[in-house]
């Protein structure tokens, strides 16, 4: 049977290297010169290749479409993802939060097993960009290029990413495919992405880095947390970015300005009783000491004035006159710093797309589409995304693999 995979990503090479090992005759179509480019990025470069955890713990962290993944995720589960990998060479680690990791911290050495698994299945590759599905009596025979050669095929599994980063060939083009199809697309719209702020306070704190604080997600509306975390951030001209962001952005959905509050802890590691205690000490050792000056080594420099006005204290004000009003606001402020939230970065930022396909039109357990047989779709295409952890790139080796076996 001869299998077209459009798409060379983590889903298509999982789909492509499964596909050969059922004896089909599989070929690749991708448009980059090199496939799993996006791969090649996931991680800072080092790749997060899954997450060590349970299937019903990995569900918990995909907010969309949860139910859609256990048929997959329990044929292909995160420990099968990790054994493939050993198996091809590539030693892994495990480590915060269950995050998997290569022991060699080099997102190409995935890449390369990848690749390798698909080529030893007896997977073919050739460069160009799908722009059709043939589709003849309502069966997929094939796909049009745009070159406008046509390949035929018995199976087409659509595993062309999202529309997020779309220098590495992720640009929505199975989006088109799949609402030829006559699929429904739902809209897609960015994840794990940085957001941005009115409040002019975050371009005057920008490249500040914080390694270790609290972070909360306010919906205003709901007037309830809908995230917590410890870890790091950054402000930016726009707003504010670094992993906790982007991790919080994917509990923010349908974002309207004003809905969403951030709130920072800048001293996550002291009560209020006891940062109050390191303030009055401070404050003792330094009596004549403007604020402004006084507070250097409890906040970061950038901070200090942009706090001092937060809490409307005058930073030119001796410690000795700081009112146990004005230094219990003060300890308020560090401790629940809140930043209004405008709007996510634009989707050709975000690390992963949300919406795609509806599921409601996909077998979960082959991927196959319910509208045209002989259509698959796979991964990131899919309107299914979880948060940060390796979660998402388990998702596409899960999907691939289902399309992959399926045939």
């Amino acid at each position: 049977m001869n299998v077209l995979i459009v798409g060379g990503g983590a889903a298509g090479l999982m789909a492509a290297g499964a596909a050969g090992r059922q004896g089909h005759t599989v070929t690749v179509v991708e448009r980059n010169p090199r496939p799993a480019r996006k791969v090649m990025i996931t991680g800072k470069g080092r790749c997060n290749v899954t997450n060590n955890c349970s299937i019903d713990t990995f569900i918990a962290h995909v907010p969309e479409n949860a139910r859609f993944l256990y048929s997959s995720l329990n044929a292909f589960s995160p420990q099968d993802t990790m054994a493939l990998f050993e198996s091809l060479g590539v030693p892994l680690k495990t480590e915060r939060g269950n995050r998997v990791f290569p022991v060699s911290d080099k997102a190409v050495d995935i890449v390369d097993a990848l690749v390798n698994y698909a080529k030893k299945g007896g997977a073919c590759f050739t460069e160009g960009r799908v722009t059709q599905l043939v589709i003849t009596d309502g069966v997929c025979t094939g796909v049009k290029l745009e070159d406008g050669s046509t390949l035929t095929a018995d199976r087409v599994i659509v595993a062309t990413g999202g529309c997020s980063y779309p220098g590495t060939g992720s640009t929505g083009d199975g989006y088109a495919l799949a609402r030829q199809a006559g699929h429904t697309v739902i809209e897609p719209r960015p994840s794990l992405v940085a957001l941005s702020s009115p409040d002019l306070f975050c371009a005057t704190m920008q490249g500040l880095s914080l390694k270790n604080c609290g972070l909360q997600v306010r919906d205003n509306e709901k007037n309830k947390i809908l995230y917590s975390d410890l870890g790091e951030m950054l402000f930016t001209h726009f707003g504010v970015s670094g992993p906790m962001v982007l991790s919080a952005s994917a509990h923010m959905r349908q974002m309207r300005a004003g809905r969403y509050t951030l709130i920072i802890d800048w001293k996550p590691g002291l009560t209020p009783e006891q940062l109050d205690a390191r303030i009055l000490r401070d404050f003792a050792e330094r009596s004549n000491m403007d604020l402004s000056n006084a507070l250097g080594k409890l906040l970061p420099r950038l901070l200090i004035p942009v706090m001092l006005e937060l809490c409307q204290v005058k930073p030119v004000k001796k410690c000795h006159a700081v009112t146990r009003e004005e230094r219990l606001r003060l300890v308020q402020g560090i401790k629940a710093m809140p930043v209004e939230i405008s709007g996510f970065r634009p989707l050709s930022e975000a690390i992963v797309t949300a919406g795609g396909v509806s599921v409601k039109e996909i077998n979960a357990k082959t991927m196959e589409s319910k509208l045209v047989p002989g259509l698959y779709f796979a991964g990131e295409v899919l309107d299914v995304d979880a948060y940060t952890g390796g979660f998402n790139l388990q998702i596409a080796f899960s999907t691939g693999q289902a399309a992959g076996n399926a045939i």
